[in-house]
């Protein structure tokens, strides 16, 4: 297991486990967490773990051009009882990520370091959120590091209204202009919008 020192690097990503674990250690200043996504790597841990970093062998991804809208999304897109917002609450999507019920939503667990680590990215202008509001609440929102490069990190997604995640999520793929949205590793819920793996040196080609 190799553990990173106070030097912002990271050991060649072929030494990843079959699971994607590539070191142990670290901090998350915007410098690290900034060079680790540029690099095809993310946090991953507990509550009371050490920090932990992947890079794993299939990478869920989406091109947003390939983003699914089914027929029922489409006639909920289509009515006018929401608002959809852009880093207007990055706090608040955050916390409510953090604290609501997530099944089947792309992210990491997200411990109090990671929550003011992501903070402070969104304020050095790396990480993005996407609100939705019903009558001035925040129903649903998603988070995620903006590599300024056309790709978008997602880190994870909330919903107090059925369907409005799907709507932050459809929002973020159709009017952001990204060339390709990163899920990081796979489930059934993104692969019904469109989103599906592919292999990490393809995808660290279009990190570069």
């Amino acid at each position: 297991m190799i553990w990173l020192s106070d030097k912002i690097e990271f050991p060649p990503y072929e030494l990843a486990t079959e699971d994607g674990l590539l070191a142990i250690g670290g901090d998350l200043s915007v410098e690290r967490l900034v060079y680790a996504y540029q690099n095809g790597i993310f946090p991953w841990y507990n509550e009371g773990e050490p920090i932990i970093w992947y890079s794993p062998w299939q990478r869920m991804v989406l091109f947003p051009e390939n983003v699914k809208v089914s027929k029922s999304m489409k006639q909920v897109l289509r009515k006018e009882n929401y608002t959809i917002t852009e880093n207007k609450a990055f706090k608040d999507v955050i916390f409510n990520c953090r604290n609501i019920d997530r099944k089947d939503q792309f992210g990491t667990w997200i411990t109090n370091e990671m929550e003011h680590a992501y903070i402070n990215l969104h304020k050095k202008g790396h990480a993005k959120s996407i609100e939705v509001w019903v009558n001035d609440e925040l129903v649903a929102g998603l988070y995620g590091i903006d590599l300024n490069n056309g790709v978008f990190c997602g880190e994870s997604m909330f919903s107090k209204v059925s369907n409005m995640s799907k709507v932050a999520f459809i929002h973020l793929a159709q009017n952001c202009g990204y060339k390709l949205i990163d899920c990081q590793v796979y489930n059934e819920h993104l692969a019904s919008l469109g989103a599906h793996e592919i292999e990490r040196e393809d995808f660290l080609k279009y990190l570069k």
